[in-house]
């Protein structure tokens, strides 16, 4: 059983740890029956049970008022999840992440339109920023916007999308040619049948999850579709990433959780020489480093989330900080729990084999490791 100590932490209130509570009851339960042969069926199934069962609610802004995302919510959420199913936790974080421009900055009737059906499960979003030439340097971004009468032309690509080739609806930044550099990206909502977006190529990942490259040729929104203004583009990345990457350490830690757990049933049911592993001082050590990080990562996590919810405008310095830390120590984590299991650690289908995998994405997506540490350097020189 995971160390749930951390919900008595003064970052959260009752309705905080009631969430954590019922949500880990369910998603023991209901998560056992999604047949993961299939990862995009599995995610569609994911998301409709998600939206079912109102845990989507979290995910967005209700379409009918006006207050914020709850990020300690977010990361609860993506933390049990993942410590159950990673895969679960992939659908989820992507339902927000995909709309997290139009929960933030979006109109009522983009709101009504999109957040309604995301939220029920009834369509799945994605957010397509990434460009074959520019991961993390949004900046230099180089896919077009033209304006052509009384909408938009998009042409160019995006790769290493998330839910590419299963979305309904995508959240894509584009160039309009405000201005250069940052300043001259605008953020487009583009449903999934549009004339002109095609999925290009489906891409293969150590742990299975729909990814593909976007193409758009000539693909034409009407003015409508735009989100906010003209050339805001980048802040409404930075604003939803400042967001959704205190969620990504969440989910590290619980990849963490589940595979400290699993490394102490190993290490107390194990013997050698007639005793349990767990006899054995190294293997202690390994375990008490492992505890250690796990917490750490907690507190930064739940620092980031807190004071955003307390009414920080960014949390930027905050936010890298947690990801930095969380991702980078859950891998140490896993890979301890897997020297631990020996062999059985790489042997395929093995839960922290799983975890494993599952782990290392982590690092790179929504700002990779070295980035936080750019981001969080700049901040302190700076401040």
């Amino acid at each position: 059983m995971a160390d749930r100590s951390f919900l008595t932490w003064p970052f959260f209130e009752d309705g905080h740890r009631t969430l954590a509570d019922e949500l880990d009851a369910w998603a023991a339960k209901a998560l056992a029956q999604i047949d993961h042969t299939d990862t995009d069926q599995a995610c569609r199934s994911l998301v409709q049970l998600l939206g079912a069962d109102g845990w989507l609610h979290y995910a967005t802004t209700d379409p009918q008022c006006t207050g914020p995302l709850d990020v300690r919510s977010l990361c609860l959420i993506r933390e049990t999840l993942a410590r159950h199913d990673g895969l679960a936790d992939f659908a989820f974080a992507m339902q927000g992440l995909g709309t997290g421009a139009i929960s933030l900055f979006g109109t009522d009737a983009q709101k009504a339109e999109w957040l309604r059906p995301v939220r029920a499960g009834q369509a799945i979003s994605a957010f397509a920023l990434t460009e074959p030439q520019s991961g993390s340097d949004v900046a230099n971004a180089t896919m077009t916007a033209t304006r052509d009468g009384e909408g938009y032309v998009l042409n160019g690509e995006k790769t290493w999308i998330s839910n590419g080739g299963i979305a309904d609806v995508y959240t894509v930044f584009a160039r309009t040619g405000d201005a250069p550099g940052a300043r001259g990206l605008s953020a487009f909502i583009v449903p999934a049948a549009t004339p002109g977006l095609d999925v290009v190529a489906r891409l293969d990942t150590i742990a299975p999850h729909p990814l593909a490259t976007l193409r758009f040729s000539d693909c034409k929104v009407p003015a409508s579709a735009m989100i906010s203004d003209s050339g805001a583009g980048f802040k409404i990345a930075m604003s939803v990433l400042d967001v959704f990457r205190s969620t990504v350490a969440a989910a590290a830690l619980g990849f963490a959780r589940r595979a400290l757990d699993a490394a102490v049933d190993r290490v107390s049911q194990r013997h050698v020489n007639g005793a349990p592993l767990s006899d054995l001082q190294m293997v202690q050590g390994h375990i008490a480093d492992m505890a250690v990080d796990i917490d750490a990562g907690a507190l930064l996590t739940y620092r980031a989330a807190w004071t955003k919810d307390s009414g920080a405008p960014r949390i930027t310095r905050e936010a890298a900080m947690a990801k930095l830390f969380a991702t980078d120590h859950a891998q140490q984590v896993i890979d301890k729990a897997v020297q631990l299991h020996g062999g059985d650690g790489v042997r395929s289908g093995e839960i922290v084999e799983r975890l494993y995998r599952e782990i290392r994405a982590l690092r790179i997506y929504e700002g990779a490791s070295d980035v936080q540490r750019v981001i969080i350097a700049r901040q302190t020189m700076g401040s």
